[in-house]
């Protein structure tokens, strides 16, 4: 079984660190994986575009999960049409402020995540089957979302993290998976940041502190292990 720590592949002993990935109680938590950052339209109100990247590979692990019966959670930020959740909100969220010193003005930020609107469609496969968590206001999928309480209510013990962004919300989500009790595993070729750097450093930081950071096809394999 192997893992990357700090950006380098390793093998790492079945025990204690299988219970980690294993599938039994296990969710797959799909970050953000929406128009509003995938859309290759010039109007896009905050985009993703590495993670363009990942849409067949995450369907084709989601597919894969669910034949093993593994349940697929898909969290998306969704901000009411009216304002109070950010932009007219007492507490914007920071990353519009910050976003000014680091990339070019977005035409249509002040669209992103507006409930009934087309950025908030899943680029990804979603089936009827699955799971959603639509009320994710900030850079955590558990805040101020009904994340944890679903889980719990499944049993859930054990997290497998897709999507984006690397540095930014796939970080926290680690973080508050972790600090709420779950084992955290981290689909490394499934999720993407900003940049390259900005990715490796998050990961590195998972691997450290919050979870495991793990291929795919090692995920499956453990999975598949199983029987």
């Amino acid at each position: 079984m192997k893992a990357i720590v700090r950006g380098v592949e390793k093998e790492i002993p079945d025990v204690p660190f299988r219970d980690w990935c294993s599938r039994h109680d296990c969710a797959v938590v799909s970050i953000d994986m929406h128009q509003g950052h995938l859309s290759e339209d010039p109007m896009c109100p905050c985009p993703a575009p590495r993670g363009r990247e990942i849409i067949a590979p995450v369907d084709a692990f989601h597919r894969r999960a669910r034949a093993l019966g593994v349940p697929i959670v898909h969290v998306r930020s969704t901000l009411r049409k009216t304002g109070e959740d950010d932009l007219k909100g007492r507490h914007p969220a920071a990353w519009r402020t910050l976003v000014q010193l680091y990339a070019d003005p977005i035409p249509g930020i002040d669209e992103h995540a507006i409930e009934g609107s087309r950025w908030t469609e899943f680029a990804t496969e979603v089936l009827d089957t699955d799971l959603i968590v639509q009320t994710k206001r900030r850079l955590s999928p558990f805040y101020p979302t009904d994340l944890d309480f679903l889980l719990r209510s499944m049993g859930v013990k054990r997290v497998v993290f897709n999507g984006g962004m690397t540095d930014c919300c796939v970080l926290n989500a680690t973080f508050d998976a972790s600090n709420l009790g779950y084992r955290v595993c981290v689909a490394a070729d499934l999720v993407r940041g900003s940049d390259a750097e900005l990715e490796a450093a998050a990961l590195s930081i998972v691997s450290y502190h919050t979870g495991l950071v793990m291929k795919v096809d090692e995920i499956l394999a453990v999975w598949e292990a199983e029987g």
